[in-house]
C-alpha cells in the first residue's frame, strides 16, 4: 500500500536547475578566460589575448548571457530552468566566438580608445531632435567602445528620446555603466513619463554595474516607468536612487521592480519621502544585498519603526565600509537596534549618524559597538543628537582606540568638559584633518585645549568652534594658537562671547574656566569599558 505513495512522492519532488550557483558562474568566468588566454586551434588563427583582456571580456559574456537566460526563465517560472540553462550555454559560446574572432587588441587601440561618453558639461538645457543627433553622433559611430555613458544635466524632450533609442539599443550589450540623472527637468509630467519609458525600453536587458537615476523627481509613476530596465538587471553593482521623490508607495515598487541585488556594493538614496513605511521597503532590498559595501538612506523623513528595521536589515550586511543615515528621526530606540546591528561591521571606516535624535543613551551604545569592532574607522559624524558632556569619557574611549581623519560632534551640549576629555583622546591621531566643534556651549577653557591638541598635526586642514561661548581673551588666545596657520581656523563670527546658558548650574562661567582645565588636564582616556 505504500508505493502508490512514494511514487506520488517522487512526482512531486523537481530540481530546478537555475538559476546557477555564484561559484558555477565564477567557475565559467575562468574557464572562457583560459579559452581566450591560452594556445588553441581558435587563438592560432585570430590570437590570444592578455590575462588582463581575457578575463574582462570572460566577466562581460558571462553577464550578458545570464542576463539574457534570466530574463527567458522569468517567462516560464514553473519550469526546472533547462531551457535557461542551455540558453546560457548557448549565448556564452557565440558571445566567446565573437570575442576569438575579432582577436586581441592592439597597444595602438587599448591607449586611444574611449570609454565614456559624457554630455553633461555646459549649461543645462533643452534637447530636442536635432540637437540629439548631433550630440549622440559618436555613439552611432561603428565599433565603438564606449561602455559607460553620462546622459545628466541635459534635459530629453520626446523627439531627443527617439533619437537615443536605436543607438541605446545597438549599445546595450556593451554598457556596463549608465547615468540618467536630471534627465527629464523641466518636462510636462505625461513626456517626462513617455521619455523614461523609451530609454527603460532601449535598455532593457543590459548587464549593467552601475545606473544613476537620481534627480528625476520620479515618484511612483516614475520608478514604473523605469520597471522594463530595472527588472532586467541582473549583475548591478552600483544604484543612485537619490533625490527621486520616492514615497512609501514609490519604495515599495522599487523593493518589487529589483529581483537580483546579490552584487551590489552601493546602494543610495537620499533625500526622499520614504518615511517608516518606505524604510520598510528598502529594508528588504538591503536584506538582499550581503555584499553591500557603501549605503545612503540620509534625509528619508525615517523614524524610529523604519529605523529599528532598518537597523535589523542592515545586519546581513557585513561588507559595509561607508554608511550614512544622517537626517532622520531614529531616536533612542532606532539608536539601540542600530547599535546591535554595527557589532557585525567590522570593515566600517565611514560612519554618518548626525541629526537622529539618539541622544546620549543612543549614542553611548553605538561609541562602545564602534570602539569593539571597527578598527578601520576613519570618519565618525554624530552632530545634532543631544549628546551631553556625560557621554564625553565613551565618545574619548571609542576616538582614542581609532586613527580619526575627521570628527563632527556639532551642535552638541558637550561643553568643555567634554571638549577637553575628547581632545586629550585625539593626542595621538597623526592623521587628523578635520574637526568640527561647533555649537557645543564651548568656553575658553575648552576652545583654548582643543586648538593646540589639532594645530599639531601635520596633515590638519580646519577646526570649526563657532557658535560657542568664547570670550574675547579666548578667541585672542586661539587666534594665536593659529597665527602661522590662520586657513586652519574656521570663521568665529557666530560665537557668543557673552553667552551664559546653564552657566549657573554648571558651574562653567568665565571665573572657573582655568579651574576647570586644570582639573581636566591630566585626564586619562579609558579604552576600557
Amino acid at each position: 500500500m505504500e508505493a502508490p505513495t512514494l511514487n506520488s512522492e517522487r512526482r512531486q519532488f523537481s530540481i530546478k536547475l537555475w538559476p546557477p550557483s555564484p561559484n558555477t558562474r565564477q567557475t565559467l568566468v575562468v574557464r572562457m578566460t583560459n579559452n581566450l588566454a591560452t594556445n588553441s586551434i581558435f587563438t592560432q588563427k585570430y590570437g590570444c589575448l592578455s590575462k588582463e583582456e581575457a578575463e574582462e571580456n570572460a566577466k562581460r559574456i558571462e553577464d550578458v548571457a545570464f542576463a539574457t537566460a534570466n530574463q527567458n526563465y522569468e517567462k516560464e517560472p514553473d519550469g526546472d530552468g533547462g531551457s535557461a540553462v542551455q540558453l546560457y550555454a548557448k549565448e556564452c559560446s557565440k558571445l566567446l566566438l565573437e570575442v576569438l574572432k575579432r582577436g586581441p587588441r592592439s597597444k595602438a587601440d587599448t591607449t586611444s580608445e574611449e570609454t565614456f561618453f559624457d554630455i553633461s558639461k555646459g549649461q543645462r538645457a533643452f534637447i530636442e531632435a536635432e540637437e540629439a543627433e548631433e550630440l549622440l553622433r559618436p555613439l552611432k559611430k561603428k565599433g565603438n567602445s564606449y561602455t559607460k555613458i553620462c546622459f545628466s544635466n541635459r534635459s530629453f524632450g520626446l523627439g531627443a528620446a527617439r533619437v537615443a533609442e536605436p543607438i541605446l539599443v545597438s549599445l546595450k550589450d556593451q554598457l556596463k555603466e549608465v547615468d540618467l540623472s536630471d534627465f527629464i527637468a523641466g518636462r510636462p509630467e505625461t513626456e517626462a513619463l513617455e521619455v523614461m519609458n523609451i530609454f527603460s525600453a532601449a535598455l532593457e536587458g543590459s548587464a549593467l554595474k552601475s545606473l544613476n537615476l537620481s534627480n528625476n523627481a520620479l515618484g511612483e509613476k516614475g520608478v514604473r516607468a523605469f520597471g522594463a530596465l530595472l527588472h532586467s538587471q541582473a549583475c548591478l553593482e552600483e544604484l543612485y536612487l537619490m533625490n527621486d521623490g520616492i514615497s512609501e508607495e514609490a519604495a515599495r515598487v522599487v523593493s518589487e521592480l529589483i529581483p537580483s541585488t546579490d552584487k551590489l556594493r552601493v546602494l543610495q538614496f537620499h533625500n526622499n519621502m520614504t518615511g517608516d513605511e518606505g524604510a520598510l521597503a528598502i529594508s528588504e532590498v538591503v536584506k538582499r544585498s550581503p555584499l553591500l559595501e557603501d549605503f545612503r538612506c540620509s534625509s528619508t523623513r525615517i523614524g524610529s519603526e523604519g529605523g529599528v528595521a532598518l537597523s535589523k536589515a542592515l545586519e546581513t550586511c557585513t561588507h559595509l565600509k561607508k554608511l550614512d543615515l544622517r537626517d532622520n528621526m531614529f531616536g533612542v530606540e532606532g539608536g539601540l537596534a542600530l547599535s546591535k546591528a554595527l557589532s557585525k561591521h567590522s570593515d566600517l571606516s565611514e560612519v554618518y549618524l548626525s541629526y537622529l535624535n539618539l541622544e546620549d543613551e543612543g549614542s553611548i551604545a553605538i561609541l562602545k559597538v564602534l570602539k569593539e569592532t571597527t578598527p578601520s574607522l576613519e570618519v565618525l559624524e554624530m552632530a545634532g543628537n543631544d549628546i551631553t558632556a556625560e557621554a564625553a569619557p565613551v565618545i574619548a574611549a571609542c576616538i582614542a582606540a581609532k586613527q580619526i581623519t575627521k570628527l563632527n560632534l556639532a551642535e552638541n551640549e558637550l561643553k568643555d568638559e567634554g571638549a577637553i576629555q575628547i581632545s586629550k583622546a585625539l593626542e595621538g591621531h597623526s592623521q587628523l584633518k578635520e574637526v568640527d566643534f561647533s555649537a557645543n556651549l564651548v568656553r575658553r577653557a575648552g576652545a583654548r585645549v582643543l586648538a593646540q591638541v589639532v594645530v599639531q598635526k601635520p596633515k590638519f586642514k580646519l577646526l570649526n568652534i563657532n557658535g560657542n561661548f568664547i570670550s574675547d581673551e579666548g578667541i585672542d588666545e586661539i587666534q594665536d594658537v593659529f597665527k602661522k596657520c590662520p586657513d586652519m581656523l574656521g570663521p568665529l563670527d557666530e560665537n557668543d562671547p557673552e553667552g551664559r546658558e546653564d552657566d549657573e548650574e554648571s558651574g562653567e562661567g568665565e571665573g572657573n574656566e582655568d579651574e576647570l582645565e586644570s582639573k581636566l588636564k591630566n585626564l586619562e582616556v579609558n579604552q576600557e569599558d
